[in-house]
Formats: C-alpha cells, sequence, structure tokens
C-alpha cells in the first residue's frame, strides 16, 4: 500500500533525543499505540522546548497549542526498544509553526514513524490565537 501522506525532514535534524517504550505504550497488537505515538512526540516536544528554557505553557512569553497531528508508520516498535526522536521547526508564521519528528529504533537505527504537529501560540486568559514571539523565531527560524 502506497503512503497516502509524506513528511519531508530536514538533514539533520537539530534537534535529538531518546525514550524508551514503556509498557503502558503497548496495545494489544503487542506494539506501540497510537495513542502513545503522539505521547512520545510530545515528550519530545517538550524537551526541544526545554533546550531553550521554555514550556508549553510559556514558549518565549506565550502559551502553545496543537492544531493538526499526523503520523506515518513505517516499523512496528515494541516494548523495551529504545528511540531516538529528531525534532526541527519549520512553516513558521505569524502565530505558528509545524514540527516535525522521526523516530528511529536506536538498535538497529529502523525508522520507526515519521510525525507533524502544526502547533499555534495561544494567549490561554484571552482563549486566542497569539504573535509568535521573536525569541522563538530567532532560535528557531
Amino acid at each position: 500500500m502506497a503512503t497516502r501522506i509524506t513528511i519531508e525532514l530536514p538533514e539533520p535534524l537539530p534537534f535529538t533525543t531518546r525514550i524508551s517504550v514503556r509498557i503502558g505504550d503497548i496495545n494489544y497488537g503487542g506494539h506501540v499505540g497510537n495513542d502513545a505515538m503522539l505521547r512520545i512526540m510530545q515528550d519530545a516536544r517538550l524537551r526541544f522546548l526545554a533546550q531553550y528554557g521554555w514550556s508549553e505553557l510559556d514558549t518565549a512569553g506565550a502559551s502553545l497549542i496543537m492544531t493538526d497531528a499526523c503520523v506515518i508508520y513505517k516499523a512496528q516498535a515494541r516494548f523495551g526498544d529504545d528511540l531516538e526522536i529528531g525534532v526541527a521547526a519549520r512553516d513558521l508564521t505569524r502565530t505558528g509553526f509545524t514540527l516535525v519528528y522521526r523516530i528511529v529504533r536506536t538498535q538497529d537505527r529502523v525508522e520507526i514513524a515519521r510525525g507533524e504537529t502544526g502547533m499555534a501560540f495561544f494567549d490561554y486568559g484571552r482563549n486566542r490565537v497569539a504573535r509568535m514571539p521573536e525569541a522563538f523565531r530567532q532560535a528557531c527560524g
């Protein structure tokens, strides 16, 4: 079956982190479930932000909210696998950006998945989209 969606990745990805697959990440099929893959991507996203001293609630002075997500599976990951997740920001706009992810099993360098999350800057106090902070644009642009 042909892949319906493609995610282009920059080379190299400027940030990488490692995450081990936990038993709670495994579904009834014996591999990482869809919900767990999104949590793994969120964990990598938080680590990506933390390198700048930021969080999802304070990214250079603004909060973040996810607008969409996509995962393309290439192989299965199982309990105990160590995963390397590469992360990059791209497609910066006035109010948001896209984060792309490459998930690779470290033991054999097999690509497990590619992911993408659309992120918008958000003002939770006003409940509306906010402008991208200049510090974010300078760090990730």
